[in-house]
């Protein structure tokens, strides 16, 4: 699993490579830390490359959410695929959310 964090065009955007299992869940949830201190810009989490989410990943995703909201801040899923939108929707997570 590859994280990378950087301002684009204003936002700050972590881009997801590779499967987010709960083996990979502690790293990934490390190296997003940082978008938890983002505060005045509009948070877009890239999921084009991400292959595989399980309930590890959605925790780390939700308290993204969660940093954002109480700062004013908006989170953003940008390129998720088909199987990674099927956990979204059968977790109730696509309601949590806002797509690009």
């Amino acid at each position: 699993m590859k994280t990378t964090i950087q301002e684009i065009e204003g936002n700050v955007v972590a881009i997801l490579e590779g499967c987010l299992d709960a083996a990979a869940a502690a790293e990934t949830a490390q190296a997003m830390s940082p978008l938890n201190d983002v505060t005045g810009k509009d948070i877009v989490i890239d999921c084009t490359k991400l292959e595989y989410i399980s309930s590890s990943g959605l925790r780390i995703f939700l308290d993204v959410l969660q940093h954002a909201e109480e700062t004013g801040g908006h989170v953003y899923i940008k390129g998720i695929t088909d199987d990674v939108r099927n956990v979204f929707a059968i977790t109730g997570f696509i309601n949590l959310f806002e797509f690009k």
